[in-house]
């Protein structure tokens, strides 16, 4: 099973994405990995991966989840994950990023933790 990526935007600067299948170097990672980066550019900064229906996460897969918490840091966004299975807390845990990979039980968790969206500027007169 080749890895697959839903995009939910809920709004313009936060989105959702369900991840299916094992992200890993052989399976489609690149491409998952470019949609991440797609949403960051067009302005994402409050992003959950829900990891329900993600079976495996290799060393390139958690580069791409550690890249995309760069990413959104450098525009002051925030990353969570949830829903994640032990198999990925362990190698979280294991490498050590349990620190900078925020984890939730479920995405209503997620979503309640991010950080407030800023106010939308006022149009000018």
């Amino acid at each position: 099973m080749e890895p697959a990526a839903v995009i939910e935007r809920i709004d313009h600067s936060t989105a959702v994405i369900a991840l299916t299948g094992p992200l890993h170097l052989s399976g489609d990672l690149h491409d998952i990995n470019t949609a991440l980066q797609q949403l960051i550019v067009d302005g994402v900064t409050r992003l959950v991966l829900d990891l329900a229906d993600c079976t495996y996460v290799d060393s390139a897969g958690l580069g791409t989840l550690l890249h995309t918490y760069g990413l959104l840091t450098e525009r002051q966004g925030q990353l969570r994950l949830c829903n994640v299975n032990q198999r990925i807390e362990d190698l979280i845990v294991m490498t050590h990023t349990d620190a900078l990979l925020h984890r939730d039980l479920d995405l209503a968790t997620s979503l309640a933790a991010l950080p407030e969206l800023p106010p939308e500027p006022e149009p000018e007169a």
